[in-house]
């Protein structure tokens, strides 16, 4: 048996231990999301903190974990009558990212239901986690259907599973933790407020704390039982204050002052709902339990703010979480004015009568735990200030041509401004960063036909969720019955079955599954000019917000993006295929302008891109956008084709492998040379102008992309 690594011989992560020991006091507070970059020791905190737990009574061979003092009457291996059962650890399961649905929440036989009229159900994880701890790691990268019934069972503290009118619920109440990378992609925010506290975590910059973390791993590497001897009157202690703190809560008192404190901070922070204040008072509470106190004080408050609140702070997908301390300092002291603490009075119970003879979490001082004061170390956390991008580029400045002119450029027409001389995208033709217009509500762009891609809400695709669209012999384990199939193909052959009574015999042969017709998430790879012919400030601000419009639209239907650039001499890849859309925002915001237009060496980048993803992600469909004036002004090649020529072989190569794409068109001004329209039509594509693009334009659009099977000169 694996022994695990202490609890209480972490080093430093402060609010993560925090956050976790208060969902150790109180399961109500609704689990913890843990934010933070690779190699932090997220899993191995919450690893450790099921293994302090106290152990629990269940019914025995009761496969749900019922409660003997008050077993679950909808219980499947029920019913059971109140009695003495038998204790075991609680237990702690994981939840692997690609899950099946059924695996999850159990599944029912079918077959057995239909023939025999009885209810065999074999359990999922939410029935193994039950009064124990679920723990999902990378939770940003599960499918969101999957989410919304992990989330729904912890919110209600039941599973409930329906197959064609035949139901089963048992009770799932569990301690939620999930763990993600926000670089690998976000959640909804509509999930976000699901979890009850979130915490940022990240590697330690003190040298001092980061040489004790490697000292430790590598003790507890060589010898694992005896390091776990060594922490074992420390996890014994802590042990012991969690079983305390439950004990005590209770008992904690949430006065209406401390209510009107929370409603406070809550409406100052312009939360969403009410979920937000709900989920403050538990955290509350159970900061002042875990400090060994009856009464809820200021300050338990203010922790509570600062767990459960930066996530619901968030305003926008782009925006990142966190919350301003100064702010809610602020808010807290204008309620100190307006409504003063009358003078306390001292019970029993005060600052320093904590299970463990501690003042609790605010009078440590520090926050090592592990140190050699394991239980005792507990401070309510801080909060990380929001990152903000840069939004000038950092190292760029900008630089004009002294002479103000432009150019002439045979093979493109009008040269692009502010070029550098000899097409190198140099410091004289560069421009800095600006920053983006005001995103808007964009129309949805297809990608052609029939996919079976993950899930989303861009494409149709066959999906395990949808609209039903037909039946099929199952192929593997049977998931959606389509009972109307199933029962014709059973009813020419119950005479030759020997049926005698009502019920219909059915055997495996006869089952049918339901192909139903769902919408898939795609490959959306942004393939921006940010030449000097874009490098019109107001102009480049329009075409950032109206990448920034579609990124936000990935961003809901749950694709995948990437990002090109292609100015000065060559092409970058900005931003590799990832979900994380954020990432891309950033890298957009950041994105100087200048220098020539090698529009064929964009193309050619995305064309190799796209071949990589397809090895990686045969399923995932791509959509082609690329955001340009149609321009193409390089340095020509001796004896070489003309740039305009070069980059219509490059489309017309994409077009050959059947990639559906889009061309915003962001040429302006008096006389347009309609370049963007041939781009479109080398790439068997749609031209939308910006215009277009809104979903709120009065200009028809064609959502459907189409692809090389369908040809479309759109101009």
């Amino acid at each position: 048996m694996t022994t695990t690594y202490p609890f209480s011989a972490i080093v430093g992560m402060d609010g993560l231990r925090l956050a976790l020991l208060l969902n150790a006091v109180s399961p109500a507070v609704g689990g913890v999301l843990v934010r933070g970059e690779k190699g932090t020791a997220k899993s191995t905190a919450v690893r450790a903190i099921a293994a302090l737990l106290p152990e629990v009574d269940v019914v025995a061979g009761c496969r749900f974990s019922c409660d003997p003092a008050a077993p679950d009457p909808s219980c499947p291996d029920g019913p059971h009558e109140p009695g003495t059962g038998e204790a075991r650890p609680a237990r702690m399961v994981e939840l692997p990212v690609g899950a099946s649905e059924d695996r999850l929440v159990g599944a029912l036989d079918i077959e057995r239901a239909l023939s025999d009229g009885v209810k065999a159900f074999e359990p999922g994880l939410l029935a193994d986690a039950h009064r124990g701890v679920l723990y999902v790691d990378e939770v940003n990268l599960l499918h969101d259907h999957l989410i919304d019934l992990l989330l729904d069972a912890a919110a209600m503290g039941a599973s409930y599973v329906e197959r064609e009118g035949v139901s089963v619920r048992h009770a799932a109440r569990f301690l939620l933790v999930g763990t993600m990378n926000p670089e690998e992609g976000e959640l909804r925010p509509q999930l976000l407020d699901r979890f009850g506290l979130t915490v940022e975590v990240a590697a330690s910059r003190d040298t001092g704390e980061r040489v004790e973390v490697v000292r430790r791993r590598l003790a507890y590497d060589e010898d694992p039982e005896g390091f776990a001897a060594r922490w074992a009157a420390d996890e014994e202690a802590l042990r012991e204050r969690i079983a305390a703190a439950r004990a005590l809560l209770p008992r904690v008192g949430l006065g209406d002052r401390a209510l009107r404190q929370i409603a406070a901070v809550c409406a100052g922070f312009e939360v969403d709902g009410m979920r937000a204040d709900i989920v403050t008072a538990r955290t509350a509470t159970a900061l002042a339990a875990w400090a060994g106190r009856t009464d809820v004080r200021t300050e338990d408050v203010r922790g509570a703010a600062l767990l459960s609140l930066p996530h619901r702070r968030r305003r926008a997908p782009f925006d990142a979480p966190g919350l301003d301390e100064d702010k809610l300092d602020e808010i807290l002291r204008r309620f100190e004015e307006d409504d003063p603490e009358p003078d306390p009075d001292p019970g029993p119970e005060g600052p320093g009568d904590g299970p463990d003879g501690s003042d609790g979490p605010d009078d440590t001082g520090g926050g090592q735990e592990g140190a050699g004061d394991g239980a005792r170390e507990q401070t309510p956390p801080t909060a990380p200030e929001p990152s903000v991008p840069d939004q000038r580029g950092g190292e760029h400045e900008t630089a004009e041509r002294e002479d103000g002119s432009a150019r002439t450029d045979r093979d493109g027409g009008a040269a692009d401004p502010g070029e550098g001389d000899g097409g190198t995208g140099g410091a004289g033709g560069e421009r800095a960063a600006v920053g983006a217009a005001e995103p808007f509500r964009t129309r949805r762009l297809d990608v052609p036909g029939l996919g079976e891609g993950a899930a989303g809400r861009r494409s149709r695709a066959r999906s395990a969720h949808g609209r039903t669209t037909g039946a099929r012999r199952p192929r593997g384990t049977l998931s959606a019955l389509h009972l109307t199939a199933t029962v014709r193909a059973a009813a020419p052959h119950q005479r030759a079955r020997g049926r005698s009574g009502p019920g219909l015999l059915v055997r495996r042969d006869d089952l049918r599954e339901a192909v139903r017709e769902g919408r898939e998430g795609n490959l959306v790879l942004f393939v921006v000019d940010a030449s000097g012919s874009m490098a019109a400030r107001k102009r480049m601000s329009a075409i950032k917000g109206a990448v920034l419009s579609l990124l936000l639209d990935a961003y809901q239907r749950r694709d995948k993006v990437g990002l090109i650039t292609f100015r000065g001499a060559d092409a970058e890849l900005a931003l590799p295929p990832t979900s994380s859309v954020d990432a891309a925002a950033v890298r957009l915001e950041r994105l100087p302008t200048g220098g020539r237009t090698p529009l064929a060496a964009g193309l050619l980048k995305a064309r190799e891109v796209l071949r990589v993803e397809r090895l990686r992600d045969p399923a995932r469909r791509p959509l082609l956008v690329v955001v340009t004036d149609g321009r193409a002004t390089e340095a020509r090649r001796s004896g070489g084709p003309a740039p305009v020529e070069r980059a219509g072989r490059a489309a017309r190569m994409l077009a050959g492998d059947g990639v559906a794409s889009v061309v915003v068109d962001c040429e302006s001004g008096p006389v347009r040379l309609g370049l963007a329209g041939t781009l479109a039509g080398e790439l068997r594509g749609t031209r939308v102008t910006l215009d277009e693009l809104r979903a709120d334009s009065v200009t028809a659009l064609v959502r459907d992309v189409r692809n090389v099977s369908n040809p479309r000169r759109a101009a």
